[in-house]
């Protein structure tokens, strides 16, 4: 019996938040954390998956897979990625399928795009498919939008299947060209901050911030008989002469939305330069323009964050992912993070509900895949 073996990591978003459903610019890093799992095929049309960590099975059959007849919870990711190589014409039978990680569900690192890119990685393997990690990404946020029913953008797709170790991946999301950014972090690590709260208003908030969006082009072509694809092409003076006929916080969102665009763009350089001054100076705007102009933030971030540029060896700290709960991620000399970690457990120790998570990594390498433990890449 063939077996292939799959692992891909989750992610984490530097800097560029929702500037992937509006065709900019995003820079995420593949995370120490992620899910590992294993295949094998059947030769009728049943799949079998069993998540080890929840001790959970679920099953479901290729002849009747369709959007309509999801189960709902973890399988649908998996499944999502059978229905969509399927739609692709794809030849697949059945299979078995088992996975395990370390990353944290609910906290806005990419759990499910892990899962989805593991169960892509091992499918083509298995089924000797030949695709490339680019197409395998895409294929997995098909899954994602129309299998799932989650309008997300493309990032974090294409952070888990095409990272690079030590650096960071820079992402058109427009044309899809990435190149890879090094972070040259010798003295340094990336802190996640798990702020332990359920983002249960991130979906249908994170919804509606896509469509007050959309709004906003809508109405900045009407007005000025321009025919502007995305907010990714408004300039800081195309903005400010709509204002006057903008709502004012579809005016907020479209400021952060181009602002946030050119923050990607400096901080590559300054990622490049190694100014880790700048950078940090970029990650606090970041958050600081997601508290106050996309308002996404909530109260326990913004504390957390708060604590963190206050703290010493800390360049910069922002709430990445939708928001309204999940992580922060912080720029920290590593001989300062028991600091760190010391500061943020006194002082929001009465103040959150949920003691904080601290998480480290530096920029991991994106999934692989192989056939009995071969570390041949996914891409």
């Amino acid at each position: 019996m063939l077996i292939v073996h799959s692992r891909a990591p989750g992610r984490v978003n530097l800097i560029g938040e929702h500037t992937d459903y509006n065709l900019g610019w995003v820079l995420p890093v593949a995370t120490g954390m992620g899910i590992s799992l294993k295949a094998a095929s059947r030769k009728d049309d049943q799949v079998k998956v069993y998540a080890g960590d929840l001790a959970e099975k679920g099953s479901f059959s290729l002849a009747t897979l369709t959007p309509e007849n999801r189960q709902g919870g973890w399988l649908d990711y998996p499944a999502g990625v059978f229905w969509a190589l399927r739609e692709a014409g794809y030849p697949l039978s059945g299979a078995e399928l088992s996975f395990g990680g370390d990353i944290p569900v609910g906290s806005g690192l990419s759990s499910s795009a892990a899962l989805e890119t593991a169960t892509a990685a091992a499918l083509d393997r298995l089924f000797k498919l030949n695709l490339s990690g680019r197409e395998l990404a895409l294929l997995c946020q098909k899954a994602e939008n129309y299998y799932v029913g989650v309008q997300c953008g493309i990032m974090d797709q294409f952070a888990s299947m095409l990272s690079r170790q030590g650096h960071a991946l820079l992402l058109d999301c427009r044309s899809l060209e990435y190149d890879y950014v090094p972070l040259s972090l010798e003295g340094q690590i990336l802190a996640i901050i798990d702020s332990r709260v359920k983002r249960s208003l991130a979906a249908s908030e994170y919804n509606r911030r896509r469509e007050e969006c959309r709004e906003a082009l809508d109405l900045i072509n009407k007005k000025s008989g321009s025919n502007y694809a995305s907010l990714r092409e408004l300039t800081p003076d195309v903005l400010e002469r709509a204002r006057i006929f903008l709502p004012e916080k579809l005016y907020r969102r479209s400021l952060f939305v181009v602002e946030e665009n050119r923050r990607v763009l400096e901080a590559v350089e300054a990622f490049c330069k190694n100014d880790l001054a700048l950078a940090g100076r970029l990650f606090n705007q970041s958050h600081a323009g997601l508290r106050d102009y996309f308002e996404v933030s909530c109260r326990e971030l913004d504390l957390l964050a708060s604590i963190a540029r206050d703290s010493a060896g800390v360049w910069g700290a922002r709430m990445t992912g939708a928001g309204f709960g999940g992580c922060l991620v912080a720029l920290v000399e590593k001989e300062h993070l028991p600091g760190l970690q010391a500061r943020i457990a006194a002082e929001t120790k009465g103040l959150l509900e949920k003691e904080p998570h601290i998480y480290t990594t530096i920029p991991a390498a994106g999934c692989i895949a192989g056939k009995h433990g071969d570390g041949g890449s996914a891409s």
